[in-house]
């Protein structure tokens, strides 16, 4: 089926066959369309690592810039993607219609192999406009760094965006003591990803200071889950809750 709305065309197939898949996804991508496609799918990633996903039913997104989405039917964050400036391509192999994600630097490639296609669709359109960001993480850094104390008594600040072997820190600063302090920052209720997260900061600082070191954790976000709160007590880190600011 091939629609027209206000000059956006759009292109949709309920179960294709592989090969008129193939065409609708390469039509898509000449004319720098958002692609999708549904189905059952294997994943294969090669580059700064490897991993595969064997068969399951994923949603798969190719976006102009060069962007790369596998999604599955739980939580907001993608299973796999490539970033924006890769290159697309559909080809069928051996009766599968198979997606290929790929860039240079550094070499990457996400190869999606589809051995049932239950959807494919081609839209083009054009969005403008930027979105608006207020009570962002930035807003939450900047009010810690204004006023220390909402953090805690004798906090201060050193340095933010700390690299570490595990990523970059939101803020590092000391105690009223002169123990170092890792601080997490989250704009929205948070679950066991931003525990793990900080306690590989932690882990990280310790390594990087000397054996006797002492480092706290803090994440700070308006709420945390269950689950989260558990952990950060087994794991000796600490929470803040504080909200970003909205204006």
């Amino acid at each position: 089926m091939t629609d027209s709305v206000d000059g956006t065309r759009t292109e949709t197939l309920q179960e294709p066959t592989p090969a008129a898949a193939r065409d609708i996804v390469a039509r898509g991508i000449d004319r720098a369309a958002i692609v999708t496609v549904y189905g059952r799918c294997t994943v294969d990633y090669e580059g700064r690592a490897a991993s595969h996903l064997e068969a399951g039913d994923r949603h798969v997104m190719l976006k102009p810039d060069g962007a790369a989405l596998v999604h599955t039917d739980e939580g907001q964050q993608p299973v796999n993607w490539q970033p924006p400036g890769c290159t697309h391509d559909a080809v069928c192999e051996d009766g599968a219609l198979v997606l290929e994600s790929v860039r240079s630097t550094p070499d990457e490639r996400l190869r999606v192999q589809f051995r049932e296609v239950l959807q494919v669709s081609a839209f083009s359109g054009t969005d403008e406009n930027e979105l608006a960001l207020v009570g962002t993480e930035e807003d939450l850094r900047q009010r810690i760094l204004e006023d220390p104390t909402v953090l805690e008594a004798g906090f201060t600040p050193l340095a933010t965006e700390r690299e570490t072997p595990a990523g970059a820190v939101d803020i590092y600063g000391e105690d009223a003591a002169g123990r170092a302090v890792v601080v997490e920052l989250k704009r929205r209720r948070v679950g066991p990803d931003a525990v793990s997260q900080l306690r590989r900061y932690v882990d990280a600082l310790e390594r990087d200071l000397h054996a006797d070191a002492a480092v706290r954790g803090i994440l700070v976000a308006p709420s945390v889950t269950d689950r989260a709160s558990r952990l950060l007590t087994e794991h000796g880190l600490e929470f803040v809750s504080l909200e970003p600011p909205t204006e």
